[in-house]
């Protein structure tokens, strides 16, 4: 429990409005059971909300870093020059064929823990590496989905390298996004003719949607640790949600910057004028796209693109980012003649990215030469295994319906030999002897995968994409959808497209981006340049603090009462700050005042509670778990005015001290401020998600 609190209305306020306080009942038992070590006083509902001031920071320039699964980079913009986006430079060593403006989310460390490169040149350097010496190194990839795949994660979290060697993951990431903090400043201060200071520089961190309040903090914790920005200036860094990023972005896609899967009717992959929609389409976007880049700057609208002229305010779309580890849906609606964005429906989304597939492959190739196997070549020649992922990766990006051909992935020598050392047999009669008829073997010693396979190896991920979005439009607050917009790098697979256009192409319009895997990256930059363009968000989950109420028997159950100076009380009650799926407007705030139990108390901890339902009443119902914890460091107390501080310790109006708490919860983070009413001065509050 937290302590006493009166029943009250869960309504939201928005700051700086005056309001009554009411104290606790003098009667209130003394918080023994109570770690928090509090006594609140009852809040007082406010029933409007406003839109929050615009930051007055004089931020010049807001540099924005895509932290992706399989990809990661990094774009800016001046402040003064807000219509031109700035992209990364291209990087070396990039795969044949394949646009990379972004660059591996790869990171490669020496045996003694320190940074020696990321990216391409982590790739093709672990790649060089003699066997036994890469078995001493740290190559880690793909290693975001760690986070999202942690339900316990903490500051003390390890990721494993490919090698088997672990490191704490705040550290892997920090390393990271040191990289990208070195070279963004470096491309801004040669564009820039004037001279920049580090604190005029707003940072923006992209992360899934579908992350829980510990994942956001850590991104924060670990950009800390990287130098991005010092813990002291945290308004100097934003955290963009990924798909909300893409939806602010294609507000000012212009016709010909978008690809219309609903304009054409297709059969088994193709036009019906016999020409494939899918490659074809993309492969002139990617063209132009290409010859767009020599600037490396893309000029955006000033106002809403053409698209949105179609819209009327009301309208409902949904943004789908079909990443490398997730996929995350958000449902918007416009406000004309604002411009603004309306969320409809809380994140949703899963793990079903592009590496569903890697996955699907490493298991065929699992049941075709052994699991044990894999996992021993693996471990003993961790450099030839990211080879020949990359192999796959590159002839997965071709992969297309309808196409007549088998792919062909080579094999490294060293998983030949390696195998026939293991096994005492060749590949090619592991193969024959397998049961896997859609998997041949070519003389060249290379793996030919039939169109079956790879058809089966994308199924399983693209038949969740399309199963959650078809489920998601079901909600009664989604129908009605009138655009569905995919983006992200796997929004280019012809696979996914034509999954999507089939299953969905007559309940919707179907829009791709032609830059369809920077969305995002350019999305983020115009986020951090007014992050009040998303006007309404949904709460994920309900949050709230055990409190004491005054016992009504036949109501409260027996076990929760607690008998204190005479008095009756039930333990463990929620006190409900915001509800799952609750609309929260950016300025809207959730006000609570505490006193401390004790005269001289210098810290106030308060724990929060959270539950994917609204159908909760204590703390310790099934669902509800502690998910982190207000921590409020309380100043010493000024004397009271004629009086010494003996005085004020003895004065009984010192004890019912009141400190005045406001959380938001309309915004990407939680957020919590603190005031001392007494004296007007603020409290030092912060609210931690990491440390349970």
């Amino acid at each position: 429990m937290a302590a006493v609190l009166q029943p009250s209305d869960n309504t939201l306020q928005v700051p700086g409005e005056h309001r009554s306080v009411t104290s606790t009942p003098s009667g209130s038992p003394s918080p023994s059971r109570n770690d928090c070590s509090i006594a609140p006083l009852t809040p007082s509902p406010s029933p409007r909300a406003e839109l929050r001031p615009r930051l007055a920071r004089p931020f010049s320039v807001v540099v924005a870093i895509d932290f992706g699964t399989t990809s990661s980079g990094y774009a800016f913009s001046f402040t003064e020059d807000p219509e031109a986006i700035h992209m990364m430079r291209r990087w070396e060593g990039g795969d044949p064929g394949v646009a990379n403006q972004k660059s591996p989310t790869c990171l490669l460390l020496t045996p003694e823990l320190r940074f020696h490169s990321f990216g391409f040149a982590a790739r093709d350097s672990y790649h060089d590496l003699d066997p036994e010496e890469a078995r001493h190194w740290l190559y880690f990839d793909k290693f975001k989905m760690k986070i999202h795949s942690t339900s316990d994660l903490t500051m003390e979290t390890e990721l494993e390298a490919v090698s088997g060697r672990r490191m704490r993951a705040i550290e892997v990431f920090a390393h990271a996004l040191r990289f990208f903090r070195e070279h963004a400043l470096k491309e801004v201060k040669e564009v820039s003719s004037a001279v920049l200071e580090e604190d005029e520089v707003r940072w923006v961190i992209t992360v899934p949607a579908v992350w829980r309040q510990p994942a956001k903090q850590f991104m924060r914790e670990a950009a800390y640790l990287a130098g991005l920005v010092g813990a002291d200036s945290p308004e100097q860094l934003l955290i963009a949600l990924e798909p909300e990023a893409a939806s602010i972005y294609c507000r000012k896609l212009r016709l010909h910057q978008m690809i219309d899967l609903s304009q054409r009717p297709i059969t088994n992959g193709m036009d019906l004028d016999g020409s494939r929609l899918f490659d074809s389409s993309f492969r002139q976007a990617r063209e132009q796209l290409r010859r767009s880049r020599h600037s490396r700057t893309f000029l955006v609208e000033s106002g809403t693109g053409e698209l949105w002229s179609e819209m009327q305010t009301g309208d409902r779309y949904i943004v789908a980012d079909c990443g490398g580890g997730t996929v995350d849906l958000t449902v918007h609606q416009i406000e004309q003649p604002q411009g603004t964005l309306k969320e409809l429906y809380k994140a949703s989304g899963g793990p079903y990215g592009a590496v569903g597939v890697d996955l699907a492959f490493e298991a065929l190739l699992c049941q075709i030469f052994g699991a044990d196997f894999i996992e021993s070549f693996k471990a003993k020649r961790p450099a030839a295994w990211v080879d020949l992922m990359i192999a796959f990766e590159a002839r997965k990006r071709t992969a297309a319906p309808g196409r007549p051909n088998a792919l062909n992935i080579s094999l490294p020598f060293s998983f030949i030999d390696f195998y026939k050392r293991h096994r005492g047999q060749s590949v090619e009669t592991a193969l024959r002897k397998s049961s896997m008829n859609i998997v041949k073997w070519s003389c060249q010693g290379m793996l030919r995968l039939t169109p079956e396979a790879m058809n089966e190896l994308f199924q399983p991920t693209i038949n969740n994409i399309i199963k959650h979005i078809e489920e998601l439009m079901q909600k009664q607050e989604v129908q009605g959808v009138r655009f569905l917009f995919l983006v992200g790098g796997f929004a280019e697979s012809p696979m996914l497209q034509r999954a999507a256009q089939s299953a969905l192409g007559r309940t919707c319009r179907i829009i791709i981006p032609q830059d369809v895997g920077l969305t995002i990256l350019k999305g983020a930059v115009l986020f951090g340049l007014d992050p009040t363009v998303v006007r309404v968000r949904r709460c994920p989950l309900t949050y709230g603090v055990g409190v004491l109420n005054r016992f009504v028997e036949g109501k409260h159950p027996r076990d929760k009462l607690l008998v204190k100076d005479g008095r009756d009380w039930c333990t463990d009650i929620l006190d409900r700050f915001v509800a799952v799926d609750q609309s929260v407007a950016l300025g809207e705030v959730v006000r609570r005042s505490y006193t401390p139990a004790r005269v001289g108390q210098r810290k106030i901890i308060i724990n929060i509670y959270c539950s994917i339902s609204d159908d909760v009443i204590y703390i310790s119902d099934p669902g509800v778990r502690k998910c982190g914890a207000i921590t409020l460091d309380l100043p010493d107390p000024e004397p009271l005015a004629g009086a010494g501080a003996a005085g004020y310790n003895g004065n009984a109006a010192s004890e019912r001290r009141e400190i005045r708490t406001t959380m938001q919860f309309g915004d990407t983070e939680i957020k919590v401020t603190a005031v001392d009413m007494a004296t007007n001065r603020t409290v030092r509050a912060s609210i931690d998600f990491l440390s349970n």
